[in-house]
């Protein structure tokens, strides 16, 4: 993906960052998959982000949470719209939710589909290290939302140090 490919191809477009504990679901699982329904979210506010404000083509930081070190891996793009979690209705599932029905699901979902793998982690350290994104919400104290919306500035200076 060039630097011009960070333009807006779509009106509107947003910036998210996704984390996933890559012994769970990793950039790597994703490349395989090429896209992959974002299943197992039970946060609400994370849920209402997926629900009402995601849309297709918005653009993703993939985010590898509680590894060692922790950082940002890649890019994924949202593929699909909000969708029920399939895995609220699997009672086998660790994700099971008895007060969901198919008429009623109390969890949703956005499908989003492999972008870019970076050629190295861009850290938390480094992140933490940038002026430029000390307003980021990942680096909040308290701040443990799996989905949180990004600017289009921090999105790209993220891009630009994983290039560089």
């Amino acid at each position: 993906m060039s630097g011009a490919a960070l333009s807006d191809s779509f009106t509107n477009v947003k910036y998210w960052l996704m984390k996933s504990e890559p012994e769970t679901f990793s950039i790597d699982d994703l490349r395989k998959v090429g896209s992959s329904l974002w299943d197992g979210v039970r946060n609400y506010q994370a849920r209402n982000f997926m629900m009402k404000e995601m849309q297709v083509g918005d653009q993703v930081l993939f985010y590898h949470s509680s590894a060692n070190p922790p950082g940002v891996a890649g890019l994924a793009r949202v593929s699909g719209p909000a969708e029920p979690d399939p895995t609220q209705f699997d009672k086998k599932s660790p994700y099971f939710e008895p007060r969901a029905t198919r008429e009623k699901p109390v969890w949703h979902c956005v499908r989003v589909e492999f972008v870019e793998k970076f050629p190295s982690l861009v850290e938390l350290s480094r992140i933490r290290a940038e002026p430029r994104l000390k307003n980021m919400l990942l680096l909040k104290p308290g701040q443990r939302l799996s989905i949180q919306p990004v600017t289009r500035e921090e999105y790209e200076c993220i891009v630009r140090m994983a290039r560089r």
